[in-house]
């Protein structure tokens, strides 16, 4: 692993993300473009379109799906935990300890983590890294929404959230059309790869305006341990658990790749919602996105 291999790594696979997620930054800076418009059709339109259009043509066997999300949620759980005892033994307060958990555990598998693995490993590895991807976003709104709120609000509410995250109906679709070997019509087939083609810069166009919104904080014990658990533990778990869970080849590639992505972008919306350290969780998005270069490269041309 030569100096000239991570610069090579580097400028082909990460570079493209920064370039792209920069330029938006800049335009968002200039012409004070709302990330929320652009937000809701990822979300809505793009993500669960490209979660389909990923499975239906990867035809990934049921077996590996759920071994996939199982990783997943392994993954993500084990650095919730790890996040918990390191806050406790670090005296935080309550707002700032929920603040390193939520920003430890959920990871940005989608702006960031589906367009890498594109770049670096193909589409075999990226449609492993969409059913992580999925789990993350079905983790989010129900245990996420659970943690941030610590108890005072309504299971029920958490659970039915479930209900609102269209990737969710994009699997269960796409499971249907494998299972049945189902041929979909001309002109949706069409409209479906038209529209996943353009899901991954959209991605990093959403990245970049979502970054305008961070801020930085005086909370240096959080913002170091939640970006330590993010860019160093999250890829050892990952690691780890690929043994464990029996995941080999691309699986491993993807998976691995996104237990070591940046904090998520949607970790500020929990923590506005309840009242966290918007801040804290904010600073930790911005630095462990300006440093995962620095471990992102060097595990890419590991996994290669």
């Amino acid at each position: 692993m030569t100096l000239s291999d991570l610069l090579k790594t580097f400028a082909e696979n990460i570079l493209p993300i920064f370039i792209i997620s920069g330029s938006a930054y800049l335009i968002g800076r200039f012409f004070s473009l709302d990330s929320r418009t652009v937000g809701r059709l990822v979300f809505y339109l793009f993500s669960p379109v490209l979660v389909f259009n990923l499975l239906i043509r990867s035809q990934l066997p049921l077996n590996e799906m759920v071994k996939t999300a199982g990783f997943a949620a392994a993954v993500m759980v084990s650095c919730a935990l790890l996040a918990l005892i390191a806050g406790l033994l670090f005296r935080l307060e309550r707002s700032a300890l929920i603040a390193v958990i939520l920003t430890s555990m959920f990871a940005n598998n989608g702006n960031f983590g589906l367009p890498l693995i594109s770049f670096a490993f193909g589409p075999a590895a990226l449609a492993h890294s969409s059913i992580y991807f999925v789990t993350g976003s079905v983790l989010a709104y129900s245990l996420g929404v659970l943690i941030a709120s610590l108890g005072h609000t309504d299971v029920r509410r958490a659970l039915l959230g479930l209900l609102k995250v269209p990737s969710i109906y994009a699997l269960a679709a796409a499971m249907i059309v494998i299972r049945f070997n189902l041929q979909l019509p001309v002109a949706l087939d069409r409209s479906v790869s038209l529209v996943a083609g353009a899901s991954v810069p959209m991605m990093l166009v959403l990245l970049g305006l979502e970054l305008q919104k961070a801020q930085w904080t005086r909370n240096l014990r959080g913002l170091s341990l939640g970006t330590s658990i993010r860019l160093l533990a999250g890829p050892v778990i990952g690691l780890g658990l690929t043994s464990l869970f029996g995941i080999t080849g691309a699986g491993r590639q993807g998976g691995v790749i996104e237990a070591a992505m940046p904090s998520a972008v949607a970790n500020t919306v929990l923590a506005t919602e309840y009242k966290l350290d918007s801040s804290l969780v904010t600073g930790t998005i911005l630095l462990t996105t300006l440093l995962s270069p620095l471990t992102l490269t060097p595990l890419i041309l590991f996994l290669k």
